[in-house]
């Protein structure tokens, strides 16, 4: 069975824990999160939340994730608010898996 992590700054991934998700706060140490995720990416999840702000720093980590199936990444906003990130990265998805953009019409 497979696991869902979420990764972020701790006051926007707080919560997920009472849904019963892993969470694995961001303490502001880019290495650390470049090997967290990449350990993530070699256990047993099938999803790994990230929030937007930690996405733009694991920007060329999560490209290299993107390419296997497993485990899907997803972005969200955080407490700090959205930046657009989240819905330009399931725009690209869709794109990629159906061949058109079918979300935008663009």
């Amino acid at each position: 069975m497979y696991n869902i992590a979420v990764m972020g700054d701790r006051d926007s991934i707080y919560g997920f824990a009472a849904l019963g998700l892993e969470i694995f706060p961001y303490y502001g140490n880019e290495q650390d999160a470049v090997k967290q995720l990449r350990h993530l990416c070699e256990g047993n999840y099938a999803i790994i939340y990230i929030t937007e702000a930690l996405a733009e720093i694991l920007e060329d980590e999560i490209d290299k994730v993107r390419e296997n199936p497993l485990p899907a990444i997803i972005l969200i906003p955080g407490v700090s608010g959205n930046t657009g990130k989240g819905m330009k990265s399931v725009k690209i998805s869709v794109e990629q898996a159906v061949g058109s953009d079918i979300i935008f019409n663009g």
